[in-house]
Order: C-alpha cells, then structure tokens, then sequence
C-alpha cells in the first residue's frame, strides 16, 4: 500500500506562483507515474479554471466537503472529484462560497481538521494531495498546514513579496506552537529575472534572512506557463523543455529528496 504524501503550496500574498506551482508539480508528478489529487483551496478558484472548470457550474466542490464532515471516501459528495486532461492528475474544484467557511464555520469543533480527515480518507486512492491556498489566515489556510506534510512557500523575487514572507513566517510559527510540532518549509524564489536589478537583490535577502529554508535554485519567468493555462494543461506535457518546467522538476526532485531524508531520519 503507498502513504499519501501531502504538499501544501502557500503564501500570504497573492501573485507568488502558488497556482503554477501547484499545476506543474502536480503534472510532473502524474508524469512520473504517481496517482495526483490537486485541491483548489482558494475561493478565487483560479486552480478550478486552470483546468477549465467553471466554479459556479461545479455539481460538487470543496466546500461540500466542509459541510459534509468527510471521515471516509464514501462520504464525499459524488462527482467531487473532477478529471483534468492528464493521466493520473485529478482535483477538487472550488466556489467562492469558500469564503463564508470563517464565518460559518469557524465555532463548529473539528473545523480545523477537515482535510485532514480528506487527507486520511483517500490514503489507498492517491500517491500525492497538493493543496493550493487563499493568500489569507482563516479555516483553510490552518486545515492546509495541519493536513500537509510539507509546505512549499512560492515568493516573487521583488521587494513587496517579502512582506508577504514575513507573514507566512509569523503563521507557521503560530501554528507551530498550536499543533506542537514542526512544519517543515521549503521558500522558493519565482519569477525570477536575472536581467532585473530588483530581482537579484531580492534573492540576496532572501539568501541572508531565510538561508538554511531557502531553496538554492529559483523558478524562472516563463511565458510558457501562461501559455500553459491557456491550454488548460500543466505545462511539463506541452512544453517538456522549457526552462520553467525545468527548474520545477529540479523542486519536485528536492521535495521528494526531503521526503526520503525525513523518512530514514
């Protein structure tokens, strides 16, 4: 049997590269070979239209998830999980009914626990959940750090984005201290522009402030990923060279490394 493994992609600002992010590590991951459920956690469901869904025209979505109290994979609500073009790649569609979860929701016990409980309910079904989050603190963005294993912080390499850091920084420690244990966080430079002043020097602060969460490599401008959703595809299957593509099957393989580091330790 293999163990889901869980990878929350988030940041509190919006325009990083999450959705990128995870619509290309999920395509390389199906290409692989891997079993992949991608779930659209943002109420501006720009994942659920990446892959040309309507969100408003969704029979199921996550939020069905949340109201229904999902503890086995024969709770969910039928059609919830959708196909994408890709062998292998699934997801959970968004609504923007995502964003009345805080105040309909917030008091209700076990809140904070949902995709956790989707997380353990779809172990056998999946070798990969990726989550893709909302840029603000609120129910979602708490069930995606408790149900993830690791978490992928996508920055822009420009001045505003670190502000942006710095409150991701200041969740993770309070969630930290709220689940008593460690979230282990990888910072990854996107958008990256080597011909731009702004942008080597935001990577030099990062390199300073973040060092050892730092990853060593950065995520390029690519138009390619644009083009990409276009298509409604993850971009590794139209254009397999692009340097884009390439720097994120560099991240995908430091992912999965980490993986195997903490598994052994």
């Amino acid at each position: 049997m293999s163990i889901l493994k869980v990878w929350t992609i988030a940041n509190q600002k919006g325009g990083v590269g999450k959705t990128t992010s995870v619509a290309t590590l999920g395509g390389l991951l199906a290409e692989s070979g891997a079993r992949v459920l991608m779930v659209d956690c943002d109420p501006h469901s720009s994942l659920t239209s990446y892959y040309g869904y309507d969100p408003d025209a969704l029979a199921a979505n996550l939020f069905d998830i949340f109201e229904a109290d999902v503890k086995q994979a024969s709770d969910l609500p039928e059609h919830v999980i959708l196909p994408t073009q890709h062998e292998g790649l699934h997801l959970i569609g968004s609504s923007i009914a995502l964003a009345t979860l805080d105040r309909k929701f917030s008091q209700k016990p076990g809140m904070g626990l949902v995709l956790k409980h989707l997380r353990d309910a779809l172990q056998d079904q999946f070798d990969y959940m990726l989550f893709d989050c909302p840029p603000v603190l609120g129910v979602l963005l708490v069930n995606a750090l408790a149900a993830g294993e690791q978490l992928v912080v996508p920055v822009q390499t420009e001045f505003l984005a670190l502000k942006g850091l710095e409150r991701m920084m200041q969740t993770i420690n309070m969630v930290t201290k709220a689940q008593r244990h460690s979230i282990e966080y990888l910072i990854v430079p996107t958008m990256f522009d080597r011909r731009t002043k702004a942008s080597i020097a935001t990577l030099r602060n990062m390199r300073d402030e973040f060092g050892m969460h730092l990853w060593e490599k950065v995520i390029p401008v690519d138009t390619k990923f644009r083009d990409a959703s276009k298509q409604h595809q993850s971009a590794n299957f139209l254009y397999p060279d692009a340097r884009g593509v390439y720097a994120y099957r560099k991240l995908m393989s430091t992912l999965q490394a980490r993986e195997h580091q903490e598994k052994v330790a």
